[in-house]
């Protein structure tokens, strides 16, 4: 996991039209701020444009000085006015520039991170069951991270590059000809040696990342599994793995420092020739009088800074990909169908339900079937239970109730009317779970057990929690309801949890009540608090209850036993029991049940 989320972070695309165009797919962000970017816009061109004259007027205060040259600026001091002039005007623009593109970044991605979290939470099950938690926040994180520095940095400074390379190339050809074309000569050869040099190394640099990405795998797992190391007393061993890990690393990169020390002594070497070539040609004009020292001087401020947005290509380049790479992943989330729609939440159940006929197959296991021609009824307010082995298809048939998966054969109807049909967050809102391992938000439990009910009064709340069971232990805390339960929920006991997590279900008022091996790992003690609160939950209300302990499920209506994804029986505790040899009946002998 580890080695993916590094390498994938760092990833880069080509540079090339379908690139561009998804990169351009996130401008979409900025269009509402579009006012303020173009301003931003003629800001950096105008902090470019006058950045550039100043190589001009430095160059004109040299030949005033000397008393040569024809200029519209008779003294130095008026031209030195014009220097200090162009630098406040250049820095109110620099400003502008600055202050209008982060206005801009950072609304846009903030807009664009809101989109991408809004679309997550809308996303069906199926999204989640093919993607790790780890991911998704890299999409948050990470990727918009990326976006932030194009829209911050890269772009402004691309377009800076750009239009210096764009008016200074041409103003040093009409300045001083002979010389721009001397120093042309000698550029090919030191841009081609770069990028040659500049790959070789980069490929050499990524299989270093890359080695280091699968030694800090080695550690993710070792401290993820501590204790599975420990009890096979395996320390020396995960040492002596990532010690060999780390060797590679080191061997690769003392490999790559050859050749980056090449690289930086060629780099040297050609460049300080390439000035050295340069500085003398121009000194020979100078001596015979075809050139003028302002002239040469402002050769060099323009090819310095010339020089300079060539370098800053590269680094704007490699920026660029990563960008791009960023984009991708961000629009692949963007571009999901979802589940968002216009809830009006006035939908009330009365909680007839009924399967016919289904079967299905997870998205991600297209080869198993997990449930093969499901048919069941369940009368509104009826309680039933459904029991049998891990893996049978219990948890499914609940999945599919829920909304959680498209079906594949069959239909489900609630009230007579395909759940297809209805809205889904209306539909949602009818059916209420309480989970065997319970998860809450690490804020408050008045926040934890108003999450049933976001507008739910401080009485309606209390209320809530003495019906489950919880206002005594809430009751006894300094904080009382204001009392934070920590990480999910780390701070409570998983009798307290489960009796917060009935609350919030009570605090819903569901049509539908799905209790998912509610009591299954609770003392005595909690078990029966846990079980009382349950039994004023279910009463009136259609309750499905999945069960691994079948003492929980004496009282209800009907048992149906799911075996290998077929209803193998059904009927009452006492029916079931009189079947000789059946499988509710082994299950109860299994678990030492008095018949």
């Amino acid at each position: 996991m580890a080695k993916r989320i590094s390498l994938e972070e760092g990833e880069k695309r080509k540079l090339n039209k379908e690139g561009i165009r998804k990169l351009l797919g996130i401008f979409r962000f900025v269009w509402p701020y579009r006012k303020t970017f173009i301003l931003g816009l003629v800001a950096l061109g105008l902090s470019s444009g006058t950045l550039l004259s100043f190589p001009f007027f430095a160059g004109k205060l040299l030949d005033v000085a000397q008393g040569k040259g024809d200029f519209i600026l008779t003294s130095i001091n008026q031209i030195a006015l014009a220097l200090i002039g162009i630098l406040a005007i250049q820095s109110v623009f620099s400003f502008l520039r600055v202050y209008t593109f982060t206005i801009v970044s950072e609304k846009s991605l903030a807009d664009l991170r809101l989109a991408v979290y809004s679309k997550i939470i809308w996303l069906p099950m199926s999204f989640f069951d093919s993607r790790r938690v780890g991911e998704l926040t890299s999409r948050i994180t990470s990727d918009v991270g990326t976006l932030q520095d194009t829209f911050t940095f890269t772009l402004a400074e691309l377009l800076r590059q750009l239009l210096i390379l764009l008016i200074g190339i041409p103003l040093i050809f009409i300045l001083t000809p002979k010389l721009t074309i001397f120093m042309l000569l000698t550029f090919p050869v030191l841009v081609l040696s770069a990028l040659f040099f500049g790959k070789f190394i980069r490929k050499l640099s990524k299989k270093t990342q890359d080695q280091l990405a699968s030694a800090n795998v080695i550690v993710e797992e070792t401290l993820q599994s501590i204790a599975v190391v420990k009890s096979f007393t395996n320390e020396l061993f995960e040492v002596g793995r990532y010690k060999k890990s780390l060797s590679e690393v080191v061997k690769t990169a003392i490999h790559a420092s050859k050749y980056r020390g090449l690289f930086i002594s060629f780099t040297i070497v050609a460049l300080f020739g390439g000035i050295v070539a340069v500085s003398w040609y121009g000194a020979y004009l100078l001596q015979n009088g075809q050139s003028t020292v302002g002239e040469l001087f402002s050769f060099i401020l323009y090819t310095s800074f010339i020089g300079g947005s060539i370098a800053g290509l590269g680094d704007i380049y490699s920026s660029l990909q990563r960008s791009i790479g960023a984009s991708e992943r961000v629009l692949e989330i963007l571009d999901q169908q979802d589940e968002s729609n216009d809830a009006k939440k006035l939908l009330k159940l009365k909680g007839k339900v009924e399967f016919k006929e289904v079967s299905f197959t997870y998205p991600t296991r297209t080869d198993f079937e997990v449930l093969k021609s499901i048919s069941l009824q369940v009368e509104a307010g009826e309680k039933i239970a459904l029991v049998g082995p891990s893996g049978s298809g219990k948890s499914t048939i609940v999945s599919l109730l829920m909304r959680y998966y498209p079906l594949n054969v069959g239909e489900i109807h609630v009230d007579g009317k395909s759940i297809s049909d209805y809205n889904l967050t209306d539909f949602r809102s009818n059916i209420g779970i309480v989970p065997q391992e319970v998860i809450l938000f690490g804020g408050s439990i008045r926040e934890n057990i108003a999450y049933g009910k976001s507008v739910a009064t401080e009485a309606e709340i209390e209320a809530a929690a003495r019906q489950a069971n919880a206002w005594e232990f809430i009751e006894s805390f300094p904080e009382k309801l204001d009392t934070l339960v920590g990480d999910r929920g780390v701070k409570l006991s998983g009798g307290q949890k489960q009796r917060i997590a009935i609350a919030r279900a009570i605090l819903k008022d569901p049509s539908i009540l799905i209790l998912d091996e509610a009591t299954s790992s609770l003392d005595s003690k909690s078990e029966h608090l846990v079980q009382e609160a349950l039994e004023k939950l279910m009463e009136n209300r259609t309750t499905i209850v999945i069960a691994h302990r079948l003492s929980t499920i004496r009282k209800v209506d009907k048992i149906f036993v799911i075996k290998d994804g077929q209803i193998a029986e059904s009927g009452s505790h006492q029916e079931l029991n009189n079947q000789n040899n059946g499988i509710y009946r082994n299950l109860l002998e299994l678990q030492m049940e008095p018949k």
